[in-house]
């Protein structure tokens, strides 16, 4: 098969597709008897890669996949196409995700008290709707409590191939204060038929514990950052 061909095709197919595809989607594209090998289409994505080197976009594996999305350095102008107001996510939200992504798998109950206080039920909800977050088993001492840990969609969020990406956690206990932004990818735009992902500007942190803020989570435009704080995540 022609090389330029097939790499035209897989960069059609990234962009249109709106999600990341891996090398089993990929070559679902072709006809059976031209499928291109798994070596193959890896040659051509790293080709993508390079040619995307000077350009405004760039090649991104997640769990999921391959996407192609804005480059990181471009956020705050490219954000200017959704001047909507960011999304805002509280302290408690923040604190309690990046403790189930650190310390996975962890109860309910350990998140308390890691936090010192009680866990607001609209927080985990919300995080479970928005399948970042799932139960993954049970606890075997009294009362079998319910295991939690993050979800692959997660991972495709924040620009993740696996949790191994994540900041380590010593990083995070050093920070003296909160606004510790990650440095992690984003999530296509519920925009119409948009295709490329991009960055926004980052949340805003609230005090309160109430988990209605948090609601807004849904609204079309993501932010893109995890933000944790450093002294809640001690070892």
């Amino acid at each position: 098969m022609n090389e330029a061909y097939l790499k035209n095709v897989i960069e059609a197919a990234l962009l249109a597709g709106g999600r990341p595809l891996n090398l089993e989607q990929l070559a679902q594209l072709f006809d059976e008897h031209v499928r291109p090998s798994a070596a193959q289409l890896r040659a051509q994505l790293a080709a993508l890669s390079a040619d995307y080197a000077e350009r405004g976009i760039e090649m991104k594996e997640t769990a999921s996949g391959f996407r192609v999305q804005v480059r990181a350095t471009l956020a705050s102008e490219i954000s200017r196409l959704w001047p909507e107001r960011p999304p805002r996510f509280s302290r408690a939200l923040l604190e309690t995700l990046a403790l189930i992504a650190y310390r996975q798998p962890i109860t309910r109950a350990e998140i308390e008290a890691v936090r010192g206080v009680a866990v607001n039920p609209n927080i985990l909800k919300t995080l479970m709707e928005r399948n970042w977050v799932r139960v993954v088993g049970q606890r075997d001492v009294p009362g079998h409590p319910e295991l939690l840990g993050t979800t692959r969609e997660f991972l495709d969020y924040f620009g993740l191939k696996t949790l191994d990406e994540l900041p380590p956690l010593a990083a995070l206990a050093a920070m003296a204060d909160v606004n510790l932004q990650l440095d992690l990818g984003g999530s296509s735009q519920a925009a119409g038929a948009e295709t490329t992902q991009t960055s926004q500007a980052p949340p805003q942190l609230l005090d309160d514990d109430s988990g209605e803020e948090d609601e807004q989570l849904a609204a079309p435009s993501e932010a893109r950052e995890l933000v944790a704080c450093g002294p809640d995540f001690d070892s």
